[in-house]
Formats: structure tokens, sequence, C-alpha cells
């Protein structure tokens, strides 16, 4: 089997003209067949790649061949195991999210210190050990003492430490603070969190695990368990043999070992006894059909996922060239699908996108421009609002909540439609777009309200956004234990209020709903739903819309 080398890296500098940078990494990896997906921001890079070494080191070489990047450190796997299905190349607002406005790795991080130092910090009691991870990596493995604050996402940890920094909290006074994560970014991130803060002692493990189980021998190691990675491995150990854990549950991504393995809840890419009874079956029953999906392509020696065919046109908008002509999702359908007119940054035609994107329905993409609207859009809808879906019966579709609705009942794999007290979802969704759609065009546009005090419309804005993390503070979820329809259909104008000003966003005491809404913007699904299309006119060759699924998450 041919050898494959994994990189994992990443490097905190300013780079400002990173989306110049996509299309030329993206060709890169293409050219050299390497796999995998890297994270581009303002600043810096982060991500994990695979391939032939030689391609992988000639992508890292291509890298450090600009000054800015020069510094930058991988760390390395061998196997003989694609554990990607694609490449892509991302344009994020961070390259790890934590949500906090100001935070410059680059320059506040903390102290680092090596892993043959690390014993000696940790042994002492006084310095307040904390393992940053999410609690699905934490459960499986962390240095023996560690504080686990087990977050569910790394946009929980700024809340956890203002709880903590509290009075009778673990940081009360500001005391020696030593963090470490997997490879160290997200050590570099909180540690600059913390300084900016005030601490002063703060400390990071370089490298992170990894180093230190590569260059500390077992018997003097502190660390107790597995460690889990990002990638088909699941788990490491001590000298990054392969750890206990080397499955991952495909439903719900918690790593599983033999114990879990042999659990009668175990149902390969369906189910595991972590997330056993949590999904109706109708979502069982897609995931188990998925599963089926894979095994036959294994079976075949193809892939199931990612693998971009010739004649499919580019992968994402920016790759389009003006005045269209290029196919986003595939080949053209063999029926007759929608034509969804559509504004990219307009919450309701965000909602409408979100549950079309997550059933899967494809549809003709016409991107309009609301001061030039196309006369087709004015015929088939004469109030000529974003979105209109025209099915290819003639039927028009002309909000938002019918669209959405229209496409999960089609098909509804995540089980929006099914999640939560229906009466309870539509009362959410209806305050959203009543009261607080009115306080959100007052305070976003004053100039358009002048009888409208903004100040009235700040506090009526206030109190709903409060009521949805009082919500949160009950659940992962507004109506449960995972996402509803009331989520996807909330979340563009939660996002547009957060939009208006994001310091002042990050400011306020809802640590749980500015959790919850960057984990919406962090995935795979907003990402899909917030490509870029040139504006439609008639006679020009057809888009589509969704774009394929996305692969494996770099992990929040």
């Amino acid at each position: 089997m041919p050898e494959i080398l994994t990189a994992a890296l990443y490097h905190f500098v300013p780079l400002p003209d990173c989306e110049a940078l996509r299309g030329p990494l993206q060709a890169e990896c293409d050219r050299h067949g390497v796999r995998g997906l890297l994270l581009l921001a303002p600043e810096g890079i982060n991500g994990t790649i695979a391939g032939p070494p030689e391609g992988v080191q000639a992508v890292l070489q291509w890298l450090r061949s600009d000054a800015r990047l020069a510094a930058l450190r991988h760390k390395e796997a061998h196997g003989d195991r694609m554990p990607f299905y694609r490449m892509r190349v991302r344009i994020k607002r961070e390259i790890v999210t934590l949500g906090v406005p100001g935070v410059d790795a680059a320059r506040d991080a903390g102290t680092y210190v090596k892993p043959t130092d690390w014993n000696a910090l940790i042994d002492d009691p006084e310095v307040v050990v904390i393992d940053v991870r999410n609690g699905y990596e934490s459960g499986i493995g962390s240095f023996a003492g560690a504080v686990r604050p087990d977050t569910r996402s790394f946009t929980e940890f700024p809340a956890w430490v203002a709880e903590q920094s509290a009075p009778g909290g673990l940081l009360e006074g500001k005391p020696r603070v030593a963090m470490f994560c997997t490879g160290g970014i997200r050590c570099e991130k909180s540690t600059a969190l913390l300084r900016m803060q005030g601490f002063e002692d703060v400390y990071h493990l370089e490298g992170g695990i990894l180093q230190y189980l590569e260059d500390v021998p077992a018997e003097h190691s502190r660390w107790e368990g597995d460690c889990f990675v990002f990638d088909e491995r699941v788990s490491v150990g001590h000298g990054l043999a392969p750890g206990a854990h080397r499955d991952l549950c495909r439903a719900c991504r918690m790593p599983l070992g033999p114990q879990e393995l042999a659990s009668p809840h175990y149902l390969a890419g369906v189910r595991c006894p972590y997330c056993h009874g949590t999904r109706p079956a109708a979502q069982e029953h897609a995931l188990a059909e998925r599963e089926r999906q894979m095994a036959l392509a294994r079976a075949r020696g193809t892939d199931h996922l990612g693998a971009r065919q010739p004649g499919t046109g580019p992968r994402n908008a920016e790759d389009l060239p003006l005045g269209g002509g290029a196919v986003l999702s595939g080949p053209p359908p063999t029926e007759p699908v929608p034509v969804l007119y559509t504004f990219r940054r307009c919450p309701f035609a965000i909602r409408a996108r979100l549950a079309l994107a997550a059933s899967g329905q494809r549809c003709e993409w016409r991107e309009v421009v609301l001061r030039d609207k196309p006369p087709e859009l004015l015929q088939a809808s004469p109030k000529a609002t974003v979105p209109v879906l025209v099915l290819p019966d003639g039927q028009v579709l002309e909000q938002s909540l019918e669209i959405m609705r229209w496409a999960l009942h089609r098909n509804d794999p995540l089980a929006w439609l099914e999640t939560g007290d229906p009466q309870t979802v539509a009362d959410l969704i209806a305050a959203c777009d009543g009261p607080f759609k009115q306080a959100l065009d007052r305070c976003k546009y004053p100039e358009r309200h002048p009888d409208s005090p903004p100040e009235i419309a700040r506090a009526q804005a206030f109190g709903w956004l409060a009521d949805l993390e009082a919500r949160l503070a009950q659940s992962a979820f507004l109506c449960g234990s995972q996402a509803s329809l009331a989520d996807a259909a909330l979340m563009p104008f939660v996002r547009q209020y957060a939009a208006i000003d994001r310091a002042d966003w990050a400011c306020r005491p809802w640590p749980r709903l500015q959790a919850w809404l960057a984990g919406w913007e962090g995935g795979a699904l907003w990402e899909t739903v917030m490509q870029k299309a040139p504006a439609w006119h008639s006679g020009q060759a057809v888009q589509y819309f969704p774009a394929p699924p996305a692969g494996p998450p770099i992990p929040a």
C-alpha cells in the first residue's frame, strides 16, 4: 500500500491578504494530490493535510516560501490510509474560533513550557492546570489532576473562565495557570485571552499533548489514558502509538473504545452508547443508508464523498467567473428542479437555504440584486421579496418558512421537524419574525425609524435575546439536545443582530447564545449556505444550489 503522510500545522501571524492566498494554496494542494482542510484567517493558518510524502512536503515548502510562514511548524504521522476525502481551503474569521474580539495570540500568548519541563510545573500545587479541550476529548485521557471544563466547543471556554474568575472560583485572584491542548493552538489562544484579562503568570505546553507523548517516556509521564486526535487514528498514546479508542461514532463524533464497541447500543455509522435513543427513527434510517452507501463504495474501491469529478466545475462560488456559467453542485439533474430566487445576506433567504441544504434538495440558483430585480422574479411573485421558490409544477412558495417546511417534509435527515414541541417551535419563530425583527430593524437602521427611540428597540432586543440565553442554559439547542426548525429559523436573525457590533455582542452576558451562534457559523452547512454567486440574469448558464456536503471539520 502507498505510504500516506499526515501533517498537522498552525501558525499565528497577521495575514491580511488571506483571501488572495486561498486559490493558489488550493491549486498547490490539488497539484500534489494532497487532501485535508486548511483554514486561513487574518490571524494565521491552521489545518491538517495528508497525501504522498513528497506531495505534503512540497505543500509545506510552498507555504514556508512566504516569509510570514517561514516559522510554520507541523507534526507528522505516517500511515497507509488516506484520512480525508477531499482538499478544502477555507477563509474564516479565526483559525480556531474563540469568539472574543481583540484576542491576539501572535502577540499575547503565554509562556511556552517544553515537554521535558512540564512535569515540574504541573506538580506545583499553586498552579492551576487546565485542559482547554472539549469534553469528548478530555473524557478519554488527560493529565493527572488537571481541571476539565468539559466544554462542548472552544467558544464556551471564555464563559467558563468568567465563571471561574468570580469569587469562589478556581481562577479567583488570577493565580498561576498552566494550560494544555492537543497540538498547542487552542492554548495559544486561551493563554492570550487570560493575559488580556490581567493574568500575569500563564503557561502552556509547547507542542501540546502530542509533543509530550512523543518526548516523555511513559515511566516518567503524568498523562493518563488516550489522547484524542482529529483524523482516522481517533486516539494515540505514549510514543504516539495507536490508542485504545480506535473508532469514532459517525453519528455523534464520540471516540469509542472496546467497551463501547461491544455495547448492544452500538451500530456502526448510526449510534453508540453515548447517543443511543437521542435520534428519531427517521434520522437513524438516514444514517444507516449513508453507512450502506459508504460500504458499497468501499467494496467498489471508490470514494463515497468528496472526489471532484471531471466536468463538475468549480467547488466554491469564489471560483466562478463573473457572468457565471459554472455548475456548483455536480452534473445537471435528470429531472426538473425548483428555481430559487435568493439574496445571500437576507436572513429570510438564509433560513430557506439552510433547510434546502440540510435536506439535500437541489435548486436552480438565481442570486438577486435587490435594486435590480429580474422580470422573471416579478412575474413569479409580484411581492418581489426573497426568498421565492418556484416548483417544477409552477407552484410558487413565497414565504421562507413555507420553503423550509416544504424541503424538510421531503427529506429531513437532521430531524429538525421532529425536534421540540411544535407549539414551542412555532412560538419562538413567531416572536423572532414579529417583535424581535421589528426591534432588530430599528437597531440596525435607526435612520429609517426617526420616530422610534433606539434605546427602546435595544431593550426589546435584549429581552428576547436574554430569553434565548435562558433556554440554552437548559439544553444545547433551543428546543432540546439537538437542533430544531426553530434553531435554523432564528439563527440568521440572531447573527444579523450580532453583526451590528461584534465587539458589543461579545461583551453581552449571553455566553451560551454566543457559543450557539458561533457553532452555527463555524459549521460546514453554513459554509455551503453562504457561498457567493454572481447576480443572475436571463440567458446565463444554470447554476445549482447546494454545493456538495462538506467532509470532516477541524475541531472547535
